[in-house]
């Protein structure tokens, strides 16, 4: 059965959730805060991390920007009760694959958990060449987009987005495929956030004009060079 990692700092509330998952068959590795969750996350590798986001010493989001330096495709779930806009971009961003709300359902949780594990790749295809977008050199192991000497480092979220982008390069990139591979589902907010992303990539690209990203309405992106 899987291993999950648990990180929440309220204890009442991390016994209830590792006691569900546990009653369910999962291996359950809890922490009450995020440098103790990172240190169990490096030494068992888990199969998924949920993780609140408001803990002392080290947050849910800066936990997960030093899990996805490990792992680029660990499932990572946030539980938090911010629910901002903002707030919830900002953990896509850093590469987070869902999003539950507290108070929330065990059921929901499991569910959710679940689901994530299902999309986990059992195998990464490992691309160690440089890839060429017009000017720019685009290397996705480690999620670096050079210039002459200036380097870029995307997250997590954005290397994968542009990488596709460049596998299906002057042809179109269907938003409902991205979506559901990269967030899970094509929802309307997480097709927000996917615009976001595009226009992060587009500003990342500017310095080449002869590069473009075009919006195909109502069907995705091209990406032309």
């Amino acid at each position: 059965m899987s291993t999950v990692l648990l990180i929440e700092d309220e204890p009442a509330l991390g016994m209830i959730v590792r006691d569900s998952l546990e009653v369910r068959g999962f291996t359950v590795l809890y922490a009450s805060e995020g440098n103790e969750g990172l240190a169990l996350f490096r030494q068992h590798q888990p199969d998924i991390v949920v993780a609140d986001v408001m803990m002392p010493q080290m947050d849910g989001f800066t936990l997960a920007e030093h899990i996805r330096q490990d792992d680029p495709d660990v499932p990572i779930m946030f539980l938090t009760a911010r629910s901002q806009t903002a707030d919830v971009v900002r953990g896509f961003e850093l590469g987070g694959n869902d999003y539950l709300k507290k108070p929330f359902s065990l059921d929901e949780l499991i569910v959710r958990i679940n689901a994530l594990l299902r999309r986990k790749p059992t195998s990464q295809p490992t691309t160690t060449a440089l890839l060429p977008i017009g000017h720019y050199q685009f290397d996705p192991s480690k999620q670096k987009l050079m210039l002459g000497g200036q380097t870029v480092l995307l997250s997590h979220r954005e290397a994968e987005l542009l990488r596709r982008l460049y596998e299906q390069r002057n042809q179109v990139l269907e938003r409902s495929v991205v979506l559901t591979e990269l967030w899970g589902d094509d929802s309307f907010f997480n097709g927000r956030s996917l615009d976001v992303f595009i226009t992060k990539l587009r500003r990342h690209l500017r310095e080449d004009t002869q590069i473009q990203i075009i919006n195909i309405r109502g069907i995705g992106y091209k990406l032309i060079v």
